[in-house]
C-alpha cells in the first residue's frame, strides 16, 4: 500500500514526461450537483488557458510539440478552500499554472498547472488525489 502523502499520483514511471496536472473541486458534483460534463469542461478551459498564458516557455512548446504523446493527471480536492491552499503551495514554488474561474458565477473550478515533470510537482499536490 503506498503512503498515504503520495496517494494522490500513480507511481513514477522509469522515464517522466511532461504532464499538465488538473486539480479539480470535488464538491462542485457532490455539493453542488454540477453535472460531470460540466466539471470536464471547466478542466478543458483549464488546460487550454494555461497553455495560451504561457505559450512561450520552452516547456510548453516541447509538450505540444508531441500532440499524440501528451499526457494529463486528473487530480481532485475537496472545495474551494483546499484548491485555495493547492493554489498557494503553487505560487510559493514558482509553478505555472492559471485557475479556471467559472463565469458569470464566479466560481473557482479547476487549476491546471503548465507541462512539468513529475518530481517538479508531486509536493504541491501530498492532500490531493486522483479525480474519481
Amino acid at each position: 500500500m503506498e503512503a498515504e502523502s503520495d496517494v494522490s499520483l500513480p507511481s513514477a514511471p522509469t522515464q517522466q514526461f511532461l504532464t499538465i496536472f488538473l486539480i479539480v473541486r470535488k464538491d462542485l458534483t457532490k455539493t453542488l450537483n454540477w453535472p460531470v460534463g460540466s466539471v470536464i469542461g471547466n478542466a478543458a478551459h483549464a488546460a487550454t488557458a494555461v497553455l495560451q498564458k504561457h505559450h512561450t516557455e520552452a516547456r510548453v512548446a516541447e509538450y505540444l510539440s508531441d500532440v499524440e504523446g501528451m499526457r494529463k493527471v486528473v487530480l481532485e480536492t475537496k472545495n474551494e478552500a483546499s484548491l485555495a491552499k493547492v493554489e498557494a503551495e503553487l505560487k510559493e514554488r514558482g509553478i505555472l499554472h492559471h485557475k479556471w474561474i467559472e463565469q458569470p458565477e464566479g466560481i473557482a473550478a479547476c487549476i491546471a498547472t503548465a507541462p512539468y515533470l513529475r518530481d517538479d510537482v508531486k509536493d504541491c499536490f501530498k492532500k490531493c488525489q486522483l479525480y474519481r
